[in-house]
């Protein structure tokens, strides 16, 4: 699983709009309305590295009201939701 964070900076306006759509998008698990210099965060999961490019550059970034993103690679995962998944498809093995 190939894991891409991306701050989002939108109209403010369309924020609510913005997300929802974005939400929509295949490849992107969650959004959040953020406090900070950014108005969103959206979690990108795909399969392989060149899906990130397809989502992100071919989709999330042409969303009307998106004005700027910043996207950060994840090189690992360390959270419950990642472990759980792989134990519940086999990927993990215990003793």
């Amino acid at each position: 699983m190939v894991t891409a964070i991306v701050h989002i900076n939108a109209e403010v306006d369309r924020i609510p709009e913005v997300a929802q759509t974005i939400a929509e998008i295949d490849g992107v698990s969650e959004v959040y309305s953020i406090t900070g210099e950014y108005d969103l965060l959206a979690m990108v999961r795909v399969t392989h590295y060149e899906q990130v490019a397809e989502v992100i550059a071919g989709r999330l970034n042409k969303v009307a009201g998106v004005l700027h993103t910043e996207t950060h690679m994840a090189f690992r995962t360390y959270s419950k939701h990642d472990l759980d998944a792989a134990f519940s498809i086999g990927l993990a093995e215990t003793d």
